[in-house]
């Protein structure tokens, strides 16, 4: 079972990997204030879906703080 656990994560690493480098063209992220600032899509792309994971992971501690 540990080894397919491994493999799995091997396999996502993979794709993950050949995902980052065929989307590596920059982006222009503008915010407030005329500010902006240039990343390649890839690590934009992974700062906001690890944003996407700490927000849902808090409303959960929070849910499950007020169902106690």
């Amino acid at each position: 079972m540990n080894l397919i656990v491994w493999l799995l994560r091997i396999v996502v690493f993979v794709i993950l990997a050949i995902f980052a480098s065929k989307n590596s063209q920059p982006i222009m992220l503008q915010y407030y204030l005329d500010q902006s600032i240039e990343l390649p899509l890839s690590v934009a792309l992974l700062i906001f879906f690890a944003l996407g994971i700490l927000v849902t992971l808090l409303f959960a501690r929070c849910s499950y703080r007020s169902n106690k």
